[in-house]
């Protein structure tokens, strides 16, 4: 019998990497809420990399296929624990995200993007692996649909528009990597074309329409994304600051603790949301470059990892968390320096925060998983050893 190994050790060197920034950063940039005693926020993000390390390492020795029967019991009890929310959440900054547990505090909307990726993932691997007919995508698709209709739904009503965006993207990724009906591929996607091109019509014309769905807060950061300088005295200028403060970085940056922008508080949310502003001007281009860089590579390593699955549902989970990584960097980098509107989306690995982190370590933690079986079943093809 072969020896399991730990999993990846890529992936392990990577996070390393990742932790030390998120700690250096987390501790930098929170001197302004603490009177200087930013250890505080830096010890709790130290204990949540451990909490969820050992929860990866816990999920990598399980099984993933057995999911494939579980996890509709999963997604109910995601949906019940977003109910809860919306009728007993804890209330902050005009949202209703959180469950108090007592030594933390849950953020449901987290749980449930991987829980959907697999979901999503059994769904399609239990269609097979045949090119399917157009009649045959319809239940599929619509059984999709509805899957992800009622978690974006109560998520959007928290209100949190960056996090239903996420699970859209992860499961419209999935959608588009299966092997669903190419016609129905065409129209789904001309049919979301064309949503996004109505909803710019609604903005540009009909925001009395579109604030029926959102908050007065969330259009006034996309119309101060669209026109900076008309609103930089309210929505915009927490991205201004933040703009500044990466602008004054420059190369190799200010150095660690000395930010203008950020050590005066001039950037709110600097060890959340904005993590990257610290990133950016304490460190510059450089340490920008090198985050960028540690994210692309462990990107990459999971889509190794996917070429080498075993089967389809392996595969289509790792799509799913390849979605959900690359669409949070992209979104929260592009955010913090004017290329996207401003969301809550936390930067993955560096941001403060314990559920955005767990949730991420478990997804690795399946991407590990599959790593592990993937190896086991390869050694004992070729050698001809039971596993």
């Amino acid at each position: 019998m072969l020896k399991k190994p730990a999993g990846d050790y890529i992936i392990w060197m990577i996070l390393i990497g990742l932790f030390l920034i998120s700690v250096t950063a987390v501790y930098s940039g929170t001197g302004q809420y603490t009177g200087g005693e930013s250890f505080y926020f830096a010890s709790r993000q130290l204990i949540w990399y451990v909490i969820s390390g050992v929860l990866m390492l816990v999920v990598a020795q399980f099984d993933y296929e057995l999911l494939e029967k579980w996890v509709p019991y999963l997604y109910l009890a995601g949906l019940a624990l977003l109910l809860f929310v919306r009728f007993f959440g804890i209330e902050r900054n005009g949202s209703q995200r959180w469950i108090n547990l007592g030594f933390m505090e849950l953020q449901p909307s987290e749980l449930m993007k991987i829980i959907l990726v697999i979901y999503l993932a059994a769904i399609f691997h239990q269609a097979g692996a045949e090119k399917m007919s157009f009649l045959q995508s319809l239940p599929v698709i619509g059984k999709v649909l509805l899957l992800v209709a009622c978690p974006f739904l109560l998520i959007l009503v928290q209100p949190d528009l960056g996090s239903a965006l996420l699970i859209a993207v992860a499961a419209f990724t999935i959608v588009f990597t299966s092997n669903m009906n190419n016609k129905l591929l065409t129209g789904m996607t001309l049919l979301i074309s064309g949503g996004m091109v109505f909803l710019w019509y609604l903005f540009q014309n009909h925001q009395d329409i579109l604030s029926t769905f959102l908050k007065p807060h969330q259009l006034g950061r996309i119309n101060s994304w669209l026109d900076p300088a008309e609103y930089s005295m309210n929505f915009s200028y927490q991205l201004d600051q933040a703009k500044l403060g990466i602008g004054a970085g420059h190369f190799t940056g200010s150095g660690f603790n000395q930010g203008f922008q950020v050590q005066s508080g001039r950037v709110p949310e600097a060890h959340t949301d904005f993590v990257f502003a610290v990133i950016g001007e304490e460190f510059g281009f450089i340490g920008g470059s090198l985050l960028i860089v540690l994210y692309f590579l462990l990107i990459y390593r999971i889509i190794v990892i996917t070429l080498k699955a075993n089967d389809r549902f392996a595969v289509y989970i790792c799509v799913g968390v390849v979605a959900l990584f690359a669409f949070q960097v992209f979104q929260n980098i592009g955010m913090t320096i004017g290329l996207m509107p401003v969301t809550g989306i936390a930067l993955p690995f560096i941001s403060y925060g314990g559920s955005a982190l767990i949730t991420n370590m478990l997804a690795l933690g399946l991407v590990q998983s599959i790593y592990l079986r993937t190896k086991n079943y390869l050694f004992s093809s070729e050698n001809g050893m039971e596993t």
